[in-house]
């Protein structure tokens, strides 16, 4: 599918200074739900502890837009330093030997942050956006990758806070967990060969990430795929039938992962006597069976090969999603309408999942629900560049580096997927062992 070109300016101004501060605002909210003490902790052991969060998110804006953009020096050049990147270790030694010996003191780090968020509202307001000057500039390379980094870091937020005890978190006033639903009979549809579009041009949206370029397309074999996600329920049966003690439905590495994490078990479930709970982010509710399970890559391939199917291909999310029998490519699963409350469980609406299936407005052409939205969707094919990919000037190092076939992409959009990210050539990306994120999958398999 090709857009109409966007010509003339790109950057709205005003746009992007709201946007700014409605991001910051958010932010601040989600730092404020967690109980002092925390501060320094490290709820997920693979990540910096929460320190590291509140200045990288504004240190991030200060490299990509006032230095590599516009040219202008830093603030502070050792807190810029050490907030500059976060860590992806493959496991827990590797991750121990990337941690910092002493963190600043939160007023160090809060100061930094009143005096980045000045500077960089500073430059919004009155330096230019867009440009030829630095490739940074182009388009306004330097503004959208700081404001997208930090709606994409707010994710990475919840997922940590999912961690941390209900009691070390002010309640929401507003929950909505909808935990009664019906689980749907599991069901494929088939669908067609035919060609998708992966990727956009650059000229042909206001911004991607470097790896969303090239715009290509691609010939997809018939195929058939769940109509919803994989359900706890569902996996729960897997669980049952021994699948965490099957070493012939994990991969040889999967397994030697699943053996050193010692979980039977999603990473969202918690056995509480003789019933299965959900950590929710406010509460542990009794595992509510109609919602989309979370899970590991290697988990979702182990259940796949117990159902004697597979995941989809990116390829095949992208036909399945935004194609139709017509052959018509779409901007959305839904058509080109825009990614509103009734579409999907996406842009913060939620603190949780809700049932699969609630959705019917954000239904696919094949009648396929949930493709974006209520948790990202694992598929099997491991994280490259498209041919032709060059890296980005605002942040070269950001795909590149994990080129390494240890990542797979995932799709979609999840709970905490803000809405101005719902575009069809994102693309996301995680180690096959990695738990902690918002992730489900559906089944597939080869045309019969």
């Amino acid at each position: 599918m090709r857009t109409q070109s966007i010509v003339g300016a790109v950057v709205d101004r005003q746009a992007v200074i709201r946007s700014y501060l409605e991001n910051r605002a958010r932010s601040q909210s989600l730092f404020d739900l967690l109980d002092d003490a925390a501060y320094y902790e490290r709820p997920i052991p693979l990540r910096h502890p929460v320190v590291f969060y509140e200045g990288h998110i504004p240190a991030f804006s200060v490299i990509c837009f006032l230095q590599r953009a516009l040219g202008q020096p830093g603030i502070d050049p050792a807190l810029e330093t050490l907030f500059a990147r976060g860590i992806d270790p493959r496991d827990q030694e590797t991750a121990d030997s990337s941690a910092v010996e002493r963190w600043p003191q939160r007023s160090a780090v809060q100061a930094y942050v009143r005096e980045a968020d000045r500077a960089v509202l500073c430059a919004l307001e009155n330096a230019p956006l867009e440009g030829t000057t630095t490739p940074a500039l182009y388009r306004g390379q330097g503004v959208f990758t700081a404001l997208e980094h930090e709606v994409m870091h707010q994710e990475t937020l919840l997922y940590m806070w999912h961690r941390f005890e209900p009691e070390r978190k002010t309640r929401a006033a507003t929950l909505d967990l909808r935990v009664d639903g019906t689980v749907p009979e599991r069901q494929m549809v088939a669908v067609p060969p035919g060609r998708t579009t992966l990727g956009a041009n650059v000229e042909d949206v206001q911004f991607g990430w470097d790896n969303e370029f090239p715009e290509r397309t691609v010939d997809v074999a018939g195929f058939e795929v769940e109509t919803h996600n994989v359900t706890n329920q569902d996996y729960l049966e897997f669980v049952e039938a021994g699948g965490y003690t099957r070493r012939d439905l994990w991969s040889s590495q999967g397994w030697e992962r699943r053996v050193a994490a010692a979980r039977p078990h999603p990473l969202f479930w918690e056995r509480r006597g003789d019933q299965w709970c959900w950590r929710a982010m406010f509460d542990r509710v009794p595992l509510p069976m109609s919602w989309p399970v979370y899970v590991s890559h290697d988990e979702a391939r182990a259940y796949a090969r117990w159902k004697e199917c597979r995941l989809l291909t990116e390829a095949e999310f992208h036909r399945v999603a935004y194609g139709g029998p017509n052959d018509v490519e779409s901007a959305h699963p839904w058509g080109d309408g825009e990614p509103d409350a009734t579409r999907g469980n996406f842009g913060f609406q939620r603190w949780d999942p809700v049932p699969v299936g609630s959705f019917p407005a954000g239904t696919s052409a094949w009648g396929v629900h949930d493709l974006v939205g209520n948790g990202w969707e694992w598929t099997g094919t491991p994280f490259d560049g498209f041919p032709g990919f060059e890296a980005m000037a605002s942040y070269p190092e950001y795909s590149q580096d994990f080129f390494d076939g240890d990542h797979f992409v995932v799709k979609g959009a999840s709970p905490a997927t803000g809405r101005g990210l719902i575009r069809r050539s994102l693309r996301n990306w995680f180690r096959p062992q990695y738990p902690y994120m918002y992730a489900t999958f559906r089944c597939a398999r080869d045309a019969a």
